[in-house]
């Protein structure tokens, strides 16, 4: 048998996961164990009540137990997987410009997450956008201005924090600039240091200053910093820039190991923990798909590491200590029972929000209270080009679109708030022009899409309707610079949210 010293030290560096909505009896042990904690996935996520109790059940074994999850709102939500947030994401509170409502909109978020038991958000995200063909990013970013993301970023780091929910800004140096998606391979940012400091870095140097208790490491290549490896492993990121230069003393999560960007090129999950710790990163993010057996591979590939001279002890001590202290900081920030209301927005809230689960009137997740303050702030966000007059009861078209991993499948479009309108799905490849025609028998045709420039038969698609037929585009995804010619209105709503949906429809005027 090993030294359960060692075990437990390496265990203290861990974020595992578990399937399914209760905690199976391996999750709960490994915590007793020195599991640091857990990051929450959407199939965790039934209803708030679910979600408490399961939290409960983990702070059972340990009462610091870190509990963490994806929860950007937008396009990322995990409270709310089964019918689309009830907040827009980044690029809508970036597109409106107001610092206040980005920190209430936080907070509101943190409330949310504090009253389950959550004490990680793995978010906000404050990569800049600079790529309109970035796969992974886009609407998740404040812009692609990195001075109002590092504003934006600063803002949401300070309202999640000022409920007691620990922020962990995402993703060091920077994946903006990519066009690909980590969770698949190696993306590389082919930029130098002057240029990541002038467009990259800047909003975590904001974040940092507005005391960020965590930030995530990215799964991408910078050759200038980074050589051929990852930013995840490569000590000249995590210590000499993130510690030494910018002055960060929180704790480094990795992005989950598991993805391609990372277990690849260390050779496996267990090798990729091993590098990242040794490159300066304290709490590991295993991964969605774990189990029992996994998390003792990699506690494993630890000590054995330690026994062999790959890892340092002391370095190991050091991260763990590190975990230790966020835990420390979430228990410390508000004790229970006394986190502060988020005031309520003024004016009409409404009427369709659904909350996660089989209850519409669960306590907490109705509409009204903080959580209207999303459909405000989406419905500023909403930006036309041309004129939407003459619409009437058009025929609604959405086009499908592929999830990425890190948004999973999540309901979006205008089809829950639509009132009289008939909508039809369509594959842009497969779609053919004269049918869609045919269907609309003479009524306009309004086009839904989730970063349309990009997808295969999109702009295809598009053109030929527009050449015969009054279209209007509403663009759910990454706007960019594209912009259909022919069409009568093109619509931009910064993210394809539960609010961004209802935001629209009512820009259009096609709800009640």
């Amino acid at each position: 048998m090993g030294d359960p010293g060692l075990r437990r030290l390496a265990l203290g560096t861990l974020l595992a996961a578990y399937p399914g909505p209760v905690p199976p009896d391996w999750a709960v042990d490994l915590v007793a164990e020195g599991l640091a904690g857990h990051t929450l996935f959407g199939t965790n996520v039934h209803d708030p009540a679910q979600l408490a109790a399961s939290t409960a059940a983990l702070r059972t074994a340990r009462p610091d137990v870190l509990v963490a999850i994806d929860e950007e709102g937008g396009d990322v939500t995990r409270l709310a997987h089964a019918t689309g947030s009830p907040y827009p994401g980044n690029a809508a509170l970036g597109a409106v410009d107001d610092t206040t409502l980005t920190h209430r909109i936080y907070a509101a978020i943190g409330v949310e997450l504090a009253a389950v038991g959550v004490t990680v958000d793995l978010a906000p995200t404050v990569d800049v956008n600079t790529a309109d063909d970035n796969p992974v990013i886009g609407t998740r970013a404040f812009g692609a201005d990195p001075i109002r993301v590092a504003a934006h970023s600063a803002a949401a780091v300070t309202g999640l924090q000022s409920v007691g929910v620990a922020a962990c800004a995402k993703h060091f140096p920077g994946h903006g600039a990519t066009v690909a998606d980590s969770h698949h391979e190696l993306p590389t940012v082919d930029a130098d240091a002057a240029l990541l400091r002038a467009r990259d870095l800047p909003p975590f140097a904001a974040v940092v200053d507005a005391g960020v208790q965590a930030v995530m490491t990215a799964h991408i290549r910078v050759p200038a910093l980074t050589g051929d490896g990852p930013a995840t492993f490569s000590r000249a990121v995590l210590v000499d820039l993130l510690r030494g230069e910018y002055g960060f003393t929180g704790t480094v999560i990795t992005d989950a190991l598991e993805m391609k960007g990372a277990a690849v090129a260390a050779g496996g999950v267990g090798p990729a923990a091993v590098r990242a710790l040794a490159a300066g990163a304290d709490l590991l993010c295993v991964g969605a798909k774990v189990d029992a057996a996994l998390v003792e591979r990699v506690v494993a590939e630890i000590v054995g590491a330690i026994g062999d001279g790959r890892l340092d002890r002391a370095r190991v001590e050091q991260a763990a200590g590190r975990a230790a202290a966020l835990a420390a900081w979430t228990r410390a920030a508000l004790p229970p029972g006394s986190r502060p209301p988020v005031p309520p927005d003024p004016g009409p809230v409404p009427p369709d929000r659904v909350p996660p689960g089989p209850d519409p009137a669960e306590p907490g997740r109705s509409d009204s209270g903080p959580v209207g303050l999303g459909y405000q702030a989406a419905r500023r966000a909403v930006r036309v080009e041309g004129g939407l007059t003459g619409l009437g009861r058009p025929l609604v078209v959405q086009v499908s679109a592929a999830a990425t991993i890190a948004e999973g499948r999540v309901p979006w479009g205008l089809g829950p708030h639509l009132s009289g309108v008939e909508q039809v799905r369509v594959v842009a490849t497969e779609a053919d022009p004269a049918t869609v025609r045919r269907l609309a028998a003479g009524r306009p045709i309004v086009l839904v899409g989730r970063h349309l420039h990009r997808l295969p038969g999109g702009p295809a698609l598009v053109g030929a309707l527009a050449a015969t037929h009054p279209v209007t585009v509403v663009e759910m995804g990454w706007p960019g610079r594209w912009r259909p010619a022919g069409v009568r209105a093109f619509v931009t709503t910064y993210g394809a949210s539960h609010a961004n949906g209802r935001a629209a429809a009512e820009a259009l005027g096609l709800t009640d």
